[in-house]
Formats: structure tokens, sequence, C-alpha cells
């Protein structure tokens, strides 16, 4: 029996807002595996240097997941480079906070243009590229907690997140047949830059210091301690990997315990 990620070593992944966070986290966790790491990012220079970062193969792409010609792009690009893509992780997400009737327009249409959208142009363009080379391959979505249980100050974020949700499960029945698999992992309170900004906004929405803000998510996890990029990255890397060959459509809890079901 191969050791979880022994089959990886050798395969090419595309890694969309891989130049920080949760992302730049699974480009390493992927690295070490022996996967070549396409990091796609809005921020070139960003993604360029994440790229040096994690390893002197990983190659940078500039792309906006919220445009299909842009997403295409960037799978030609790294296609023209790697030869071939087998893994896909569509991890660009963004968020902010509002009161539900406080929200605009603007608020909801950013949310889904990046979470949900550029999940669907990022699916569909790695679905076609598999099917087009025969390719059993394997792609993971971030989705989140609060695409599992909605969330105050974040009712637009959950929306689109819950969006993911019902994307992946439904991508993965039709994909099930061509040995394509899809899954999504539902991270909790990771720190990362997003999680300092939020930090700042809900304590500003709730009238709570940041620091107070940041004890309750502790609190809150059963586990103890607040979660790390690193905690998501090693289940993206198991649910990529052939130890994970019979899971598709799952939405995996990376919480700590905060959500259970």
């Amino acid at each position: 029996m191969n050791r979880l990620g022994d089959d990886l070593a050798g395969k090419t992944a595309l890694i969309t807002g891989g130049a920080t966070g949760i992302g730049r986290a699974i480009a390493t966790a992927l690295q070490v595996q022996g996967v070549r790491i396409a990091i796609a990012d809005i921020d070139l220079a960003a993604a360029t240097a994440a790229a040096t970062a994690v390893s002197p193969d990983a190659i940078a792409i500039q792309m906006d997941v919220t445009k299909r010609a842009s997403v295409e792009a960037g799978f030609a690009q790294a296609i023209s480079v790697f030869g071939t893509i087998d893994r896909v992780i569509a991890n660009a997400g963004v968020s902010n906070m509002k009161p539900a009737l406080d929200l605009t327009d603007e608020d909801w249409n950013f949310n889904f243009d990046v979470n949900a959208r550029g999940v669907f142009l990022t699916n569909q363009s790695a679905c076609r590229h598999f099917l087009d080379r025969g390719i059993k391959g394997a792609i993971c979505n971030t989705a989140s907690l609060a695409g599992k249980v909605g969330a105050p100050l974040l009712a637009h974020y959950a929306a689109s997140k819950f969006a993911v949700i019902g994307w992946t499960q439904s991508l993965a029945r039709e994909m099930a047949k061509h040995g394509i698999r899809v899954n999504a992992v539902c991270p909790g309170f990771v720190r990362t830059g997003m999680q300092s900004r939020e930090i700042v906004w809900e304590a500003e929405l709730r009238g709570m210091t940041p620091q107070a803000v940041f004890d309750e998510y502790i609190s809150l996890t059963p586990l103890g301690r607040i979660e790390e990029a690193e905690d998501v990255a090693k289940v993206v890397a198991f649910l990529l990997s052939d130890a994970a060959g019979f899971m598709t459509g799952q939405s995996v809890n990376v919480t700590g315990g905060v959500y259970m079901t």
C-alpha cells in the first residue's frame, strides 16, 4: 500500500487564489508530495513571489476567476508549461461583512462573482481538460464553515459558499462516470489575512475589541486553538490523493469541531 501522497508525485496542480493564505499552504503541501504547481492569482506579483518560495519548478499565472477568458487563458498557460493538469484547487475567495439588510447589490455580486462564479468557471475548465485528455482528475473546492451554517454579518458570503457545496455535489454526480472526483473543504476560523480583516470588521460591527473577537473564535473551537492554513492544506492533499479515491461530492469540515454535521 502506498503512503498518503505517494501517488501524487509527478502530478500537476493548478491552485487559484494560491498566492497567500490557504492557497499558498496547499501549494506547499502538494509540492512536498512531488506535485508540480501552478499558482494562479489576480495579483501576479504575489503569485510570482509565492511560486518562487514554494518551488523552483512552480509557475505563476495571473488569473481573474470571475472572467471566463482569463480562466481559460490561465489553464492554457499551465498546460503549455506542464503538458497537462491532473489536480485543480478552486480556492480563490473574498469576503466582507455587513448586516443582511445593509447589503448592497455590489456586496452581493462581489462575493458571488469570486466565490461561486470563480469555482464554476475553474471547475468547468478543469473538467473539460480532463475529459479531452481522458484524465481521471480530482478537484477540491474551498467552501467554508459558513457554507454549512449561516453566519450573522456574512449572509451574502454564506450564500455564496452554500452555492459552492451545491455545485460540488452536482458536478461530482455528473463526472463520476468519467472517474473524475470533485470534493470540497469547509474551513472554520483560519488564521489568514482574510481573517485578520474580518476580525477588525466584526469588532467594529459588534462593539468589541479585535482581541475579544479572536478569543471568541478560539472559545467556539472544541480543539482549543485557532485554525492554521496548514490544517486545511493537509486535508486537501488527502482529498486529491488516491487515499480518497472512493470519495466524491463531499464537503469535508476542517473546523476543529466548530461544526460536526
